[in-house]
């Protein structure tokens, strides 16, 4: 078989299971396949692909089919301006994460040798993109999966900040160490009723911890800013992901523990997505 008609094999068995990039997805793990960019599929359509290649497409594509994630079928994801490790132990990075990362880069585009921490870690997405870009920044990444920090602690070494991250697990509540500048978080936020409203390729793959912010979506948002407002330094920013929803109470909660507002941020489908607090 060729290239072109393995691709359109795989669009076909992905397409009949709903699967809305069916043809995207089918070249891409082609890609993973045969270990080739796109343009080489492109230009050898017509290639025959030998039996052991074929073997790994076609159980990429049963995988996919139903429902893994291309991300963790390729075990890395694109976030800001890197290539990021991820497995099924840690969240996929999503474009509207990057936000967090915008606004600590403009809320600290003047000041040198900040310490950042990571509420909930998981990839090192947001942390290590912050520092990749502020060579003289410091960052601490807590998490309460040893899974999630070893994933983690490959993307700081494969961006050469292992020497600039310390990383511990644990949990916000449990934690003690240091004061920080900036903590920025992507806390656990989604209602519990709402975990099965979920496209399946997240639910059925993405860890529920990362996803469960309990019955009101609140508890681990609580738990973050409770915390926070103990170990950030006087003046120190607070940068929050927040679920559409809950600008108002997480507002609320945040003026209760002494910060000031300072900007909510839209997401790019003009949600609310961000919240941006100084501790007062």
């Amino acid at each position: 078989m060729n290239i072109q008609n393995a691709i359109r094999k795989g669009k076909m068995i992905l397409s009949e299971k709903k699967i809305k990039t069916a043809e995207l997805d089918s070249e891409i793990l082609m890609s993973k396949a045969i270990n080739k960019e796109k343009k080489f599929l492109i230009l050898n359509f017509n290639n025959v692909i030998l039996k052991e290649n074929l073997n790994i497409f076609n159980d990429l594509v049963n995988q996919r089919s139903k429902g893994k994630p291309i991300a963790y079928l390729l075990k890395k994801k694109e976030f800001w301006k890197n290539e990021f490790v991820v497995d099924k132990n840690v969240l996929i990075p999503r474009p509207d994460t990057e936000i967090l990362v915008e606004q600590a880069l403009e809320l600290t585009k003047n000041k040198n040798k900040l310490n950042l921490l990571d509420v909930g870690v998981g990839s090192g997405c947001i942390l290590l993109s912050i520092l990749n870009e502020k060579k003289n920044f410091y960052g601490t990444g807590i998490d309460i999966c040893g899974k999630s920090l070893s994933i983690c602690r490959v993307n700081s070494h494969k961006l050469g900040l292992k020497k600039r991250v310390k990383l511990f697990k644990s949990n916000i509540d449990n934690f003690r160490y240091g004061k920080y500048d900036l903590i920025i978080s992507n806390p656990p936020y989604i209602k519990k009723y709402d975990l099965k409203c979920l496209e399946k390729d997240v639910i059925g793959f993405e860890p529920k911890q990362a996803l469960d912010g309990g019955i009101e979506g609140l508890s681990e948002i609580r738990k973050v800013i409770s915390k926070t407002s103990e170990l950030i330094k006087k003046n120190g920013f607070l940068i929050l992901e927040i679920g559409f929803d809950q600008k108002n109470r997480v507002k609320q909660i945040l003026q209760n523990k002494g910060f000031y507002i300072k900007k909510i941020v839209k997401d790019l489908s003009g949600h609310d997505r961000c919240i941006v607090s100084t501790k007062i």
